[in-house]
């Protein structure tokens, strides 16, 4: 069973290890951190060769049931699980029931199913269905069946409060279930912590889920951009509150660098990474400074850099790119200002991409719709991400988590 140890507590952010995780118990994993996003149990864009090539891949890889749902006679068939059938053999599988990049309809579930959604369309899953799945996948980390579709951005009582006991009685019956087979009842449970925007019904639901036998929490139903970032750190921070301190804490669909840091203040400890797979969509790369200890000679950017540089602020060559959707983390390099710069998509980097090619070749690929744009972004995205987590563990360690958070908040402005 895997534990987590705190080596270091800065306010209510949380260092430490999770260890005695896979079979052999030999694995582990950094907190902060976080989980390697796929999508139908691949890494998007890329190959089993191409993910070895970026340095700091995360030993926990995240796949979701909504996308493998459809796929469970193969998979009984196949009888040896989706890590071997996806070539992830060698990393532990953590199964979350949404993708956290698909908004999820609404009004489908009900007392006794859950809907999700894949390229087939709706599949309902009862607890019976739920559990028959999770012996097919063979994954080691599972989210189990809950009422997720109720969104921390408005929703009446009654709805909240529907969503909590719904979650509750399938977890138990679904707890009930895993106990009863050979090849569940040792597998890592992570209970859903669900119940809207309403505190009261959120913190009813970490105190119940916190009483039954699971080694997680998945604080749910905080992805999307409708609902005020206060109101959501305001709920986050009550809840984590609640629950006990010893099992991990995890959140999906906030990994913007700043409300990454703002959730590590408020004790959660793992991410998804779906975050830098977004960017690659807009056709973008992660442009960001995670040094809290700049040296002005070496500095990844320079202060000319970021003032002028890189404000997405022109046009982009295709018209489709949603402008909006753009953070001040990262930029477009759909953009025709990117045509002649030779510069690697961020100095410093040492990415593939970065050592190899230029902004100016990837904006090419892009307005060409090569799909070699998208490996080369995914790649870049990935390590960037996954550095800045490493980053954010040094910083606590050194004591400087306040002023890494200052420097990626200066960038956002």
């Amino acid at each position: 069973m895997m534990k987590l140890t705190i080596s270091a507590v800065t306010g209510r952010a949380r260092l430490g290890v999770i260890s005695s995780l896979g079979q052999s118990g030999e694995k582990t994993l950094e907190v902060p951190g976080c989980l390697l996003y796929t999508r139908t149990a691949s890494p998007p864009h890329l190959t089993h060769d191409t993910l070895q090539s970026i340095a700091g891949v995360p030993p926990v890889t995240h796949v979701t049931l909504s996308t493998l749902a459809e796929h469970q006679e193969v998979l009984e068939e196949y009888k040896e699980g989706i890590g071997q059938f996806a070539g992830l053999s060698d990393t532990l599988l953590y199964c979350s029931v949404n993708d956290p990049v698909a908004p999820t309809a609404p009004g489908y579930n009900t007392n006794k199913t859950v809907s999700v959604w894949g390229s087939g369309g709706r599949l309902e899953l009862t607890p019976q269905k739920f559990v028959s799945l999770q012996r097919a996948l063979r994954v080691d980390w599972i989210q189990c069946l809950s009422d997720g579709e109720v969104m921390a951005d408005g929703c009446s009582r009654k709805r909240a409060r529907k969503s909590v006991d719904r979650s509750l009685a399938f977890l138990d019956e679904c707890l009930q279930l895993m106990s009863e087979s050979e090849a569940l009842k040792q597998k890592v449970v992570i209970g859903a912590i669900e119940g809207g925007d309403l505190q009261e019904e959120r913190l009813r639901s970490a105190r119940e889920t916190a009483k039954r036998p699971v080694s997680g929490f998945l604080l749910d139903g905080f992805q999307g951009r409708s609902g005020s970032h206060e109101a959501k750190m305001d709920l986050i921070s009550a809840v984590t509150a609640e629950l006990p301190e010893d099992k991990p804490r995890i959140i999906h669909g906030l990994g913007r660098p700043d409300q990454v840091l703002d959730c590590i203040e408020r004790g959660v400890d793992l991410f998804d990474s779906s975050f830098p797979y977004e960017v690659t969509e807009r056709g973008c790369a992660l442009c960001f400074t995670h040094q809290y200890q700049p040296d002005p000679e070496t500095a990844v950017l320079d202060e000319e850099e970021l003032r002028n540089g890189e404000k997405n602020e022109e046009k982009s060559e295709d018209p489709e790119t949603e402008r909006r959707d753009v953070t001040a983390y990262e930029i477009c390099l759909k953009e025709r200002r990117f045509r002649e710069d030779f510069r690697p998509l961020q100095d410093g980097c040492t990415c593939y991409c970065c050592r190899h090619h230029s902004r100016a070749y990837v904006h090419h690929l892009l307005t060409a719709k090569e799909l070699l744009a998208g490996i080369l972004l995914m790649m870049h995205n990935f390590q960037r991400y996954f550095s800045f987590f490493r980053c954010v563990r040094q910083a606590m360690s050194d004591g400087r988590f306040i002023h890494l958070k200052k420097e990626i908040q200066r960038q956002s402005a």
